[in-house]
């Protein structure tokens, strides 16, 4: 046989070898419940369990208390305002801050406002009067609504009095009175403020990455429990090279959340109506096959840490939090330490949830988003490359604790026929 039939031939049983190794991890990946849940019931339902909760974009009619110790025109006109807005309804008049603490606490309300026995009299006498808010921050939006209600109320009020104390004789004197420097407050891209529309698409996706995770480290900790020795690759004559093992297993989770990924950046927000820029002309699949391929070597490479099932759990699920706040979404990017930038840049999450942000609620296209799809590309060959050195270690070990196992059974073997012939 020549040599070019000679590397044909090795192609073509390379191939075949990787094709085998997919066929067998998507059936473990169908029949291993713990990998099912992680791979697509928990992406398809946890989803829209989080954008149910926040699909309102705002709340409504949220109860507050309050502790008139006023008692006076002034105070009653505030509270008849603040009652007024549709974000916040009065429910509970309250005679101390401790009973007012106390519905707090129990969650009959959500924050209540204290008028000084002073209210009125401090304004007559021509001196700034307080009034103050406590609000539950446990829940951002209640804390938002009643925030906002009494600060407008509160302008509302300051600007009937300039009017009233100017002695103007038009309504444009007024208007200039009270507002002499005019501005226009325009949402950009969020139209809506809403916390959903912010917050959504950080999630969904950190849920490619995470799931990612832990269904391939629940596949790696079911290939150990099943080894012998707790080898993470078997041996056998298809599991004879690196790339093969590592191309046929990146093939099956790729197919997988190919199908998964579209499902979340795509139909559940539009389920929920939350605001998108997207359209046929997003870069989105260009943007998400890096993305999707760097978690994926990304989680090969520390399923070589899984030794149990359960061992995912521990090492993937209390990083959630930390790498949403690592993307510099919800912490400033600015005001992270350059040690967690550093750590940051180590995650794919990190430049897919800067990256998609800007697509989905900027209209960015892949010349806005260079450095992160850069990034992705480079964490893509990275991570591939340590993936397969994992798994060369991995078959060393493997094939060594094979030659172990076959020298002592020769030896068992030798000694027993030695028995025989004595």
């Amino acid at each position: 046989m020549s040599d070019k039939e000679n590397i044909f031939q090795r192609i073509k049983q390379g191939i075949s070898d990787m094709c085998y190794i997919w066929a067998k991890e998507m059936r473990t990946t169908f029949t291993d419940e713990g990998v099912l849940i992680f791979f697509i019931l928990v992406p398809i339902l946890y989803p829209l369990l989080y954008s149910w909760a926040y699909s309102s974009e705002r709340v409504e009619n949220v109860p507050v208390a309050i502790i008139d110790m006023s008692h006076s025109k002034t105070s009653r006109e505030f509270i008849r305002e603040l009652d007024a807005s549709p974000d916040v309804k009065v429910t509970y008049h309250c005679n101390s801050i401790d009973e007012a603490k106390d519905l707090v606490a129990k969650q009959i309300v959500h924050g209540f406002l204290y008028f000084p026995p002073d209210f009125e009299q401090v304004l007559f006498r021509f001196q700034q009067s307080h009034v103050s808010v406590y609000c539950n921050m446990s829940f951002m939006l209640t804390y938002k609504a009643i925030y906002q209600s009494a600060q407008a109320v509160s302008s509302n009020m300051n600007k009937a009095i300039q009017i009233r104390l100017s002695g103007n004789y038009t309504n444009r004197e007024d208007q200039i009175t009270t507002q002499p420097l005019e501005f226009a407050d325009v949402p950009v891209f969020n139209s809506t403020a809403g916390y959903g529309s912010f917050l959504i698409p950080c999630v969904l996706i950190l849920i490619i990455q995470q799931t990612l995770l832990l269904g391939i480290g629940l596949s790696a900790g079911t290939a150990r429990e099943t080894n012998r020795y707790q080898d993470l690759v078997p041996v056998s004559k298809h599991y004879n090279g690196i790339f093969r093992i590592v191309l046929g297993k990146s093939l099956c989770y790729l197919m997988i959340y190919a199908v998964m990924s579209a499902y979340l950046v795509i139909i559940v927000p539009r389920i929920f109506g939350f605001n998108t820029l997207l359209t046929e002309d997003s870069p989105l699949i260009p943007f998400l096959t890096p993305y999707l391929l760097s978690c994926i070597f990304f989680g090969m490479m520390l399923s070589c840490l899984v030794r149990y099932r359960e061992n995912v759990i521990l090492l993937v699920v209390f990083t959630s939090l930390p790498f949403l706040f690592l993307s510099g979404i919800s912490w400033p990017q600015s005001s992270i330490p350059g040690m967690w930038q550093g750590i940051a840049a180590l995650i794919p999450s990190t430049f897919g949830i800067r990256g998609f942000v800007r697509m989905n609620s900027m209209g960015a296209t892949l010349a806005d988003i260079k450095t992160e799809y850069q990034a992705l590309w480079i964490q893509v060959v990275v991570y591939f490359f340590m993936t397969c050195i994992v798994y060369r270690f991995q078959i060393i070990q493997a094939r060594r604790h094979a030659n172990e196992r076959i020298n002592i059974l020769k030896e068992k073997a030798k000694q027993a026929k030695d028995k025989i012939s004595l």
